[in-house]
């Protein structure tokens, strides 16, 4: 049955996206276009650079049929990964070819003014290495360490960044670098780009990063549930129970499981201890060496971790879960305290078909993330119209 909307250059670039439709007679056929129409649509999106015609169907008869395809390497995203103590940039194509990437240590808490200025230089020193220019750029994706109000684009109260609540991050940027920008929670962009790149079929995947903190992405029917506020997810600021969680957290509470089962956590436990400690790689090493102390306190962190989202668990009911971040350098200590907890804390209903397995994207999962979250805003039906319009 041919549809009765949608026919726009937009629509129709969409349908070529999704994979719905391959070549000019099945987009007629399930849109109800006219020829001409079509045939104009078409002009507007190969030399706006969107589409392309190559190769023909398999086994077609009569007139040879020719494949559309969306332009995928002509279309390139800047991709933004922020931590509390790093950041991780790429130029990626739409296709999710990885061009160029960098890695370098920051102080988010130094303030969106010195961080954003840094980002930009990084970017433009990028594109130049990998010989781009800026004309092919669809969009900027940035991922932070704290919530944000998508509808703003702007953090919103973001505990371990002090002076960035409400800066206008996306402005600022886009500002100087002259292309959309879009911003979002750093674990919802991992969990879309694991759930798109790994879990495609999923209609539900719980990611949570452990760093320097915790947070978790909810990925439902493919899409971030952000929440009201950009507050879904901030798992680490849920108050432990019981009088031996004395430690305050950056958000200002006393026993947010951040200060008991992340990353930073973990290695500041040990090194109170009097072990040689710095990062998790460094507890990754002792680990490996069978350190004991090491392995308690990272069991320790993972159970912890394991109680709370065992309560996630039972209210989703997800199919699958996956554990993020620098923790997963550990290995399997953590990842099975996690699953031996959460199994342990709900009925068998809630996880007789949940998975919970480590990242398969690791450091990229953000970079696949961003890319996914800038190609679904600039080129939607609404978006390409409205270019297609402005340049008539």
């Amino acid at each position: 049955m041919a549809l009765t909307q949608g026919t726009s250059a937009g629509a129709i670039l969409e349908l070529v996206r999704s994979g719905q439709v391959r070549t000019r007679r099945e987009l007629q056929d399930l849109t109800g276009i006219s020829r001409s129409t079509l045939s104009l649509r078409m002009s507007q999106l190969v030399g706006a650079g969107y589409l392309r015609e190559a190769g023909q169907v398999a086994g077609a008869t009569g007139r040879p049929a020719r494949i559309l395809s969306f332009d995928e390497a002509g279309q390139l995203v800047l991709a933004v990964d922020l931590g509390a103590t790093h950041a991780h940039l790429a130029v990626i194509d739409a296709g999710g070819q990885i061009i160029a990437e960098a890695s370098s240590e920051i102080k988010i808490d130094a303030g969106p003014d010195e961080v954003l200025r840094n980002v930009t230089k990084r970017l433009f020193e990028l594109l130049s290495r990998s010989n781009r220019h800026l004309s092919e750029v669809a969009g900027v994706g940035v991922g932070i360490p704290g919530p944000v109000r998508f509808s703003t684009q702007r953090p919103n109260q973001p505990p371990l960044m002090p002076g960035w609540h409400d800066h206008p991050v996306a402005e600022r940027l886009s500002d100087s670098l002259g292309v959309p920008v879009f911003v979002d929670n750093d674990a919802n962009l991992m969990g879309l780009g694991e759930m798109r790149e790994r879990h495609p079929s999923s209609p539900s995947v719980l990611f949570v990063k452990v760093g320097t903190g915790i947070g978790a992405g909810v990925i439902l029917r493919g899409e971030p549930e952000r929440g009201i506020s950009g507050g879904a997810g901030d798992i680490g600021h849920i108050r432990m129970v019981g009088d031996e969680y004395t430690r305050q957290c950056t958000c200002g509470a006393i026993g947010c499981l951040a200060t008991e089962a992340s990353g930073g956590a973990i290695a500041r436990t040990l090194k109170e201890s009097g072990t040689s400690v710095e990062s998790t790689s460094d507890v990754a090493r002792l680990l490996a060496a069978g350190d004991a102390h090491a392995i308690e306190t990272v069991t320790r962190a993972g159970r912890l971790l394991g109680d709370v989202l065992a309560t996630s668990v039972a209210l989703l009911n997800p199919e699958v879960l996956v554990l993020g971040g620098a923790i997963t350098a550990t290995g399997d200590y953590f990842l099975n305290a996690v699953r031996d907890s959460i199994f342990a804390r709900t009925v068998p209903l809630a996880t007789r078909e949940l998975v919970i397995t480590t990242s398969g994207l690791g450091s990229d999962a953000a970079v696949h993330g961003a890319r996914h979250m800038v190609i679904e805003q600039t080129f939607s039906a609404e978006a390409v119209d409205g270019r297609l319009a402005a340049v008539g």
